[in-house]
């Protein structure tokens, strides 16, 4: 399976949501929506959590991507991914970074950065 970048940098094909979702597995997306749940004060379901990826041509999304001010702003900018724009990195993939650091490091490797 070709590796999936989200515009933020999360890498799709490795989260728990795309691969339950890929894999038709309710059981797993329904824990994962418990697990999320109390993680971030939310309160999500199943459904909330079915994702095919941030760039798939078809939904579900992710209930967050609605939301989602970093995704909104690659759709408008028509950029694949915040690597790819000119004004990487902008305040909020900054303060995005602090809770994701992960996120950055993909990022940089796209952008050839050490």
């Amino acid at each position: 399976m070709e590796r999936m970048i989200g515009t933020c940098g999360l890498t799709c094909t490795e989260c728990p949501a795309y691969i339950a979702t890929r894999n038709d597995d309710t059981a797993a997306l329904e824990a994962l929506a418990k697990t999320w749940s109390e993680q971030y004060g939310a309160t999500l379901s199943a459904d909330d959590c079915t994702c095919n990826g941030c760039h798939s041509a078809v939904g579900p999304w992710m209930s967050h991507c609605a939301e989602c001010e970093i995704r909104a702003c690659g759709t408008e900018k028509g950029t694949e991914n915040c690597a790819k724009c000119a004004e990487y990195a902008c305040d909020k993939l900054a303060k995005f970074f602090e809770f994701v650091p992960d996120a950055k490091t993909t990022l940089d490797g796209l952008r050839g950065e050490p």
